[in-house]
């Protein structure tokens, strides 16, 4: 066993100082290190908590995910698309529940067989973290030269491993829907890509624009390829979760999140994260066809789901359902002056552009040329 707050100490003086998870037992020492002593954001899931220490550390912080190991399934796609793809390296704790040879619940046996096979499918490095002190100063050098080669790195940990750490009282902030407005007018349905040059052409020389996967990404980089622009492949989902994490990172830079209907119905509990560490920095606009458009069309749920109500119900300070273009350019300047976390919902018509190009840059040199806009 090993002494946490020394562990916790030596990762902080490492730089390691955000953290992102979902609790485990096996890791409770550690949550309550991170809970107690760094920034600690509670995610949804632990596919949201990867996408938002990812977003962190586009911001430049070196982040940390923790998760049980049945949740490992849950970070698959992030894992896989994101961190991967785009050379965007984590810190995992993940435990090992259902270790063979040891009793435990039965939803963690199968889990327990599989967990470092999962890891190594993925190419995530890793390693079963020690518990001697000594040796896992070691370990912990070794991960952090992965991590600053561009790797995600995984520590699995067995029960008993970390010593007991007592959770300091938290005091939950309370938060508040102020603002919750929908247009009476007739939706008038604009192309995604005239929303998206909207937005672009809004958006201020130090404003950071995330879109979503699929065509969204691949419209924005249509409308205007931009340093500061990034276009999500994969990790359907975890948008809002990066653009959160990069806003607490960063409250020097404004952040837009360009969402699609299909992703957000994928991880509808990042609204709620969202709304309660509400960066003002962070615009969350969701552009809604009711439809998969990148897969041929088939429809989502959409039409049945009033977002702005449900982002206003989790605590957005301001949710919005608009209908033109118009109103969305009004809103966006009212965001910029105002300062707080909002919510815009826009109604899009079905289809895109012919001949519908993808973007020539590769999901790396993306986030290596965010990294040095954010830079400077």
């Amino acid at each position: 066993m090993i002494n946490t707050t020394t562990f916790g100490d030596e990762l902080k003086r490492m730089g390691f100082e955000f953290y992102s998870g979902v609790p485990c037992s096996f890791l409770k020492s550690l949550i309550n290190y991170a809970i107690n002593e760094c920034d600690y954001v509670m995610a949804a899931n632990e596919g949201d908590a990867v996408a938002i220490a990812s977003g962190a550390k586009l911001g430049g912080k070196k982040s940390v995910v923790l998760m049980q190991n049945s949740g490992l399934t849950n970070a698959t796609s992030p894992l896989t698309s994101l961190n991967y793809t785009f050379k965007l390296p984590v810190l995992g704790f993940v435990s090992l529940r259902g270790e063979p040879g040891l009793k435990d619940e039965p939803q963690h046996e199968l889990m327990g067989q599989i967990t470092e096979k999962m890891l190594s499918l993925m190419e995530v490095k890793w390693a079963y973290l020690s518990g001697e002190i000594e040796e896992v100063l070691n370990q912990l050098k070794e991960a952090n030269e992965h991590i600053e080669a561009g790797r995600t790195f995984f520590f699995v940990v067995k029960k008993g491993t970390f010593g007991d750490v007592k959770l300091k009282e938290q005091t939950l902030k309370k938060r508040s829907n102020k603002t919750m407005d929908r247009s009476d007018a007739t939706p008038a349905l604009p192309i995604r890509t005239d929303a998206l040059k909207c937005i672009s052409d809004l958006a201020d020389k130090d404003t950071i624009l995330l879109a979503t996967t699929g065509k969204t990404g691949r419209e924005l980089f249509e409308v205007e390829d931009k340093p500061n622009n990034l276009y999500m492949v994969g990790s359907m989902g975890c948008i809002s979760s990066l653009g959160l994490g990069l806003a607490l990172a960063r409250p020097d830079k404004k952040v837009i999140v360009i969402d699609g209907d299909g992703s957000a119905l994928m991880r509808m509990g990042s609204f709620a994260t969202n709304a309660y560490y509400q960066p003002k920095n962070l615009l969350h606009v969701l552009l809604d066809n009711n439809a998969h458009d990148s897969t041929g069309g088939q429809a989502t749920v959409s039409h049945i789901v009033d977002f702005a109500a449900f982002a206003a119900s989790v605590s957005y300070p301001t949710a919005l359902k608009i209908n033109s273009l118009t109103e969305l350019e009004q809103a966006i300047k009212h965001w910029k002056l105002d300062g707080d976390l909002t919510f815009i919902h826009l109604q899009i018509s079905q289809g895109s552009p012919a001949e519908l190009g993808r973007p020539t840059v590769k999901p790396y040199e993306v986030k290596e040329r965010l990294l040095k806009f954010i830079a400077e």
